[in-house]
């Protein structure tokens, strides 16, 4: 076995680390009941992703014979056993979450029905349903031996079904029942005594009346089961004139897919498992036997069940954001000032109107704008749209290889197409991952260039949910480099040299090595030295050695990572002036900002990338310098509180493990996204009260 390097963690235990501190939220009994839930479909939503991704990335380098340790010194084999091992207690963990989960759903009116737990009344409903809603639908098929296995939808639900041999022979039948998508998750059933919602699972429901299925036949066994393929595939974009056919090809690929991971009911015998683990070419260390539902991500349909508030956060509503009146055109308003939103406390409206207006204003010229991911029936997707259709030049950049949104990117690309919107599909060999709008209009004055630069996805409907920054300016450097930007993405130029941004993949790393080793130098100086850093992951190693390195020099180094860290935090005598602390809370944390004290100047940048060879290397991303003081020093302010955070916040160890951070005795725990919550309403109260007092008297209606 490869030597460990004491300095790094592994990606994948960091990342499953994370994912414990989502679990961590499930099992918090002070958290609302339906969060809980929600929290608990989160992990296993975000296991899907892990598995089609990162395990299955680590299979195809083990199938490859690759043995190459990552930094943290594990080969991939290697890397596979620690996975499963963590992955199997925390299914464990799931698991005894949700059958406690579900006696307190019970007590608080909603009751998830198994099928011995039908009265007569609701058993009839059921079989009612069932065959009129479910037997038309689904489709038994018989599987007669595992070399014909049919092909399975990829995290699809089915049923594996044994049946009795035949009379005067030994041979074992088998079928297979794709539930599919487009059935419910879970069916309703008469309420009784008391309970507000009762609904039983798809599977127990055909579990229960699977004898309809199979007339003058005996059902040994019925057991619910699910598949996870390998989605660790990448487009072949050197050996590809159409990218667009190559990436419907890929869609395909990831539908038949080698599957990778096999979930099958609890009590299966260990025949029926056999057959499907050799039926489905599953490796013996991706079967997992699950006591319970099957695909916690559907939870989410109980989450947002109506009528049961109390069992929820209280709700904050995105706050109308003083800087901005939306009674005026947002071009006067960035014609004074620029605009920092901190999403979502503050509404994401002003940037869906700052994209809105320059699509009707007969000023704009042109619209230039970025496009990862977007939401359904998207506003912004509406305004590029109809900016064409009105004979504006428009530019839309949208990535194809927005992993999991690559469909519907296809979709709503061809859509902007159709309106004359000029789609270029990403750049080749890259991802584009950066968020910036550019609109040029004409004034009196002359040709302006207003810019929105995010740190999220022009996605209305994240923007309630996760936690980024926006900046709008039109400042005039920003305008130039957010030009030269464009013309780098979309032409054949070479990247620019920016008056102001860093873009990846030449000059991100690069302008963060130099801040960073600008703090070191000064450390060794004697003066003060701070750096403060929120990100998503922390993964790449010249980073983390440049830390490393200002952390002895004497930089004093805070940084919030919410997901993956491979950095190992207070060890001596590399990281003893570095604290790592992770925020897992209602809204997730999305946002990247970066602070460098530079002896009072105070440099404070805003960024799409998180500190990742991916980001770095391989995507094109920006970082955006926020210059003017108020700006600057709000950015400051939300990096600080967020430090300050004893609720939610746990501390990042040098073992790799996370421990809660506690308030002082007798202090109340304080958190971060509540005071930033409470922030926002406060500017808006006091911009309200410093409102002055007008008095219009009623007039009378003029004579006709």
């Amino acid at each position: 076995m490869a030597k460990a390097d004491s300095r790094f963690i592994n990606r994948e235990l960091s990342w499953l680390e994370f994912n414990q501190r989502v679990l961590d939220e499930a099992l918090d009994t002070a958290v609302p009941l339906l969060e809980r839930v929600k929290f608990l479909a989160i992990t296993g939503s975000n296991l899907d992703e892990f598995f089609m991704v990162r395990v299955g990335s680590l299979e195809l380098l083990t199938a490859d014979g690759v043995t190459r340790p990552d930094p943290s010194g594990l080969s991939p084999s290697q890397q596979i056993d620690a996975v499963v091992a963590r992955v199997r207690d925390m299914v464990a963990t799931q698991y005894n979450l949700l059958s406690d989960l579900v006696a307190k759903l019970r007590e608080a009116g909603i009751v998830y029905v198994s099928g011995s737990g039908l009265s007569p009344a609701q058993l009839v409903h059921a079989e009612r349903v069932f065959d009129e809603e479910v037997r038309p639908v689904v489709s038994p098929m018989a599987v007669r031996s595992t070399d014909e296995f049919p092909a399975l939808q990829n995290l699809g639900l089915n049923l594996a079904v044994r049946l009795q041999p035949k009379e005067g022979s030994t041979e074992q039948r088998y079928a297979v029942i794709p539930v599919g998508t487009v059935l419910p998750r879970f069916v309703s059933v008469p309420a009784e005594g008391g309970v507000v919602y009762a609904g039983i699972a798809i599977e127990e429901l055909v579990r229960l009346l699977v004898d309809k299925l199979f007339p003058g036949e005996t059902v040994v066994e019925c057991v619910p089961f699910r598949i996870t393929r390998n989605a660790a595939m990448s487009v072949e974009e050197e050996v590809t004139n159409d990218f667009l056919e190559e990436m419907m090809r890929l869609l395909a690929q990831r539908r038949t897919g080698g599957c990778i991971r096999l979930e099958v009911g609890a009590g299966a015998t260990r025949m029926l498992v056999q057959f499907l683990r050799k039926g489905l070419a599953v490796p013996d260390h991706g079967i997992y036997e699950v006591p319970g539902l099957l695909n916690l991500a559907t939870l989410f349909s109980l989450v947002s069940l109506n009528g049961f508030d109390k069992l929820r956060y209280e709700t904050w509503e995105p706050q109308s954001s003083p800087q901005v009146d939306l009674r005026t055109s947002i071009f006067e308003t960035l014609s004074r000032r620029n605009v920092l939103l901190c999403h979502p406390y503050d509404s994401y409206e002003p940037v869906l109107r700052f994209i809105e207006e320059a699509a009707d204003d007969p000023g704009v010229l042109a619209i230039k704008q970025t496009l990862y991911r977007t939401s359904p029936n998207s506003r912004v997707i509406a305004a590029l749209r109809r900016a064409a259709e009105r004979g504006k030049y428009v530019t839309a950049l949208v990535e194809l290889k927005a992993r999991f949104d690559e469909a519907r990117n296809i979709e709503w690309a061809r859509e902007l197409e159709r309106a004359g919107v000029q789609v270029i599909y990403g750049v080749k060999g890259l991802k584009t991952h950066s968020k910036v709008c550019l609109v040029v209009r004409r004034e009196p004055g002359g040709i302006v260039r207003y810019m929105h630069f995010g740190t999220g996805n022009y996605n209305e409907r994240t923007a309630r949910l996760y936690s980024d920054v926006s900046l709008m300016t039109r400042d005039q450097d920003l305008g130039a480099d957010a030009s030269a930007c464009f013309n780098a993405m979309t032409g054949y130029s070479e990247p620019p040299s920016f008056l102001k941004l860093s873009m990846a993949p030449m000059g991100v790393r690069d302008r963060l090595l130099e801040r960073i080793r600008g703090e070191a130098k000064r450390a060794e100086a004697g003066e003060k030295a701070v750096i403060m850093a929120k990100m998503n992951s922390l993964v790449d190693e010249k980073l983390i050695e440049a830390l490393y390195k200002a952390s002895q020099a004497g930089v004093v180094i805070q940084l919030n990572v919410r997901g993956i860290c491979c950095l190992k935090p207070g060890v001596k005598p590399y990281s003893s002036n570095i604290s790592v602390v992770s925020i897992v809370d209602r809204y997730l944390e999305h946002s990247r900002v970066f602070y460098f004290l530079d002896v009072g100047k105070e440099e404070v940048f805003i960024s799409s990338a998180d500190w990742m060879p991916r980001n770095l290397d391989r995507r094109i991303e920006l970082m955006v310098p926020v210059d003017d003081t108020e700006s600057r020093q709000a950015l400051i302010a939300i990096l600080e509180t967020y430090f300050k955070d004893t609720a939610k916040s746990r501390r990042l160890n040098g073992d790799g493990s996370y421990e809660r951070i506690q308030p002082e005795p007798g202090r109340k725990p304080f958190s971060s996204q509540e005071a930033l919550y409470i922030r926002s309403r406060k500017a808006v109260d006091k911009a309200e009260k410093s409102k002055p007092t007008v008095f219009e008297p009623h007039r009378p209606p003029t004579a006709v």
